[in-house]
Order: structure tokens, then sequence, then C-alpha cells
């Protein structure tokens, strides 16, 4: 078993939602924490940066009024992602609002920083930071990271081409604290599969961008549900570092998605390329592979509810035919 720390221990479903970019709001982050995840959003859909403060607040208060009516059945911690690269100028004002409220879970993205691992330690938040390889993971965990986002082929965003299969093993070698796994998981038998491959969370995010609570488009989460992994494109373009989008949003801004230029990591452009008016990603749509589970619009709990249903299947399933093997 893993070495996790008590803020991510006894979870009622090993499962963090991922932080969506201008999706996740307090209502999608407040409804997964109550269904048993943990629930997570980018610093940076709060706009302008003042709007954090309030959103951090509303997270917080109402969580701990939800815990205080309910403490047989306590909501999970939340998470804030924070994007380390140096193009992000909100950087030192969004880790002042997080060690303001104490934000449990901290995710770091396009970058390790000592500094910024530090402050989150400083009032016992843990750190949670997403790589796409094993040599990132390793410098990650020497600059203070607590745990690790295994980001693997077919996830949503900015993904990598690694197997789940191979990307774990490898960092399992060395590594022996809190792991999640990304990449296509969109039903209970995946979560269970990561835990059984050596995670101990499977991360979702597409699947949550068609819920109720999600700030996306009615024709961005009709897409997801009527899409699936034929629709997902891997393209430098939009935002100079790979990335899965939808198929749909890409033809809707007037391009070929089978023949899309590479876009500039030296710059990490997020409008959408050179004479394009679309942007990543309000315009040009991200999303996994994993989307062929997802058949409706419904609500966060709802979601939830069903992984957790497919998931003790599995278990049971599993179960089953290990006694019947005996």
């Amino acid at each position: 078993m893993s070495k996790l720390p008590l803020t991510l221990q006894n979870l009622p479903l090993p499962i963090i939602g991922s932080p969506l970019f201008i999706i996740s709001n307090p209502k999608l982050v407040i409804e997964q924490c109550k269904a048993g995840i943990i629930g997570s959003m980018p610093a940076l859909n709060a706009r302008p940066a003042a709007q954090l403060d309030e959103w951090l607040h509303e997270i917080t208060e109402t969580l701990a009024a939800y815990n205080k009516a309910n403490p047989d059945k306590p909501a999970a911690p939340f998470a804030i992602n924070q994007i380390v690269h140096k193009s992000n100028d909100r950087l030192e004002h969004d880790m002042e609002m997080v060690v303001k409220y104490k934000v449990p879970v901290i995710i770091t993205s396009l970058g390790a920083r000592t500094d910024v691992n530090d402050a989150i330690h400083s009032y016992g938040g843990v750190v949670l930071h997403d790589i796409i390889n094993n040599f990132f993971a390793r410098k990650a965990i020497e600059k203070g990271a607590d745990g690790l986002i295994a980001v693997a082929a077919g996830a949503g965003g900015h993904a990598g081409v690694k197997s789940p299969f191979a990307l774990v093993q490898e960092i399992r070698q060395w590594f022996d604290g809190p792991l999640a796994l990304s990449g296509s998981i969109a039903t209970g038998g995946a979560v269970l599969a990561a835990q059984a491959m050596g995670a101990d969370f499977a991360y979702i995010g597409s699947a949550f961008i068609a819920t109720h609570e999600a700030r996306a488009s009615d024709a961005y989460k009709q897409a997801i549900v009527d899409g699936n992994s034929d629709d997902i494109v891997y393209s430098s373009l939009f935002t100079g570092v790979h990335g899965n989008y939808l198929k749909p949003s890409i033809i809707a801004a007037g391009m070929d998605p089978d023949n899309l230029p590479e876009g500039d990591v030296k710059t990490m452009n997020f409008a959408s390329g050179e004479g394009s008016k679309a942007k990543a990603w309000k315009d040009i749509w991200g999303c996994g592979q994993g989307i062929g589970a997802v058949t409706e619009v419904t609500s966060t709990a709802a979601l939830v509810a069903r992984l957790r249903r497919e998931y003790d299947a599995a278990r049971s399933r599993i179960l089953a035919d290990e006694r019947a093997s005996r």
C-alpha cells in the first residue's frame, strides 16, 4: 500500500475530479466533494483574480456547513490547480489565496517549484504534481511534491503519450507515495483497474464536463455524449503543448483536424493559431478518449453514483472469479 497523507485517506471512492480549465467552478467542486470524491478547479478559472477569494470562501464555508450537518458522511477535501509556468503572472496572488484558506490539496502543473511546495506545506497542505513521463516525475518529487498525477495517453487536455501500464510501473519502481492515474478513465471498472496497476486514485475529467454543474456550453456537453475516441484529435497547435481535443469543435472553427500545423511550445500560445479567432479551451474543446462511456448529460451526484456502482460491481466480479478458480 502507498503511504498516503491523512488528507488523502479514507475517501469513499478513490477518485480525483481533475481541474477543467474554464469549466470547473465552485458548484461543480462542491458537488464532487459532497459525492465523496476530491473536487478541483484551476485557480485561473476565477476571473478577475479577486474572484478567487470569493470562490474559496464559498467552497470552504459550504463544505464546512455540509460536514457539520453530515458528521457521519463528511465531504471529501477539495483541490486547487496552480499553473506554475512562467507565463502565469497570477501565481503569487493565487498562492496567497490558497494559503489564506489553507486549501487541503494543491495540484501543480507545467513546472515544479520548491518555493510553491514550501508555501503549501507551511499550513499542512498536500501537493500533487501532474507529469507525463518518469523523468518529470522524479524532478517533481525532488523539488518537494508529495505525490504525482500520471497523465497517460488518452487523457483530456495536455496529455502525454505513454501507456498507463508503462508509466505507472516505472514510477512505482522508485516511488511509494500518492499516485493518481489520468487517461481515458470514465467507468468504475477503469477506476478499479487503475488501482490494480498500482495507482491510488483515478483522475477523471472529461466525464464531468457533461454534468449540469459544469460551466460548459450545451453544445460542448452534447458533443461529449455523442462522441467517442475516434472524435479525439491530438495536437500542439492550440496552446503550444500537445493535448487532446474534440474534432467537431476544430471543424466548427474552420480548420481541418487531419492537417493541423504544430504550435510553438516556446511561447505557450493559448490562442488557436495564426489566422484563427477560435481559442483553446473556449472554442476548441479539450477532451479525453474515454468519452464513449458518457451517454447522457446528468448531475455530478448521479455520475459519481454510477461510477460507484460500476466500481463495486467490478470488485465483486473479480472476487467471484477468484473464488470460482479455487
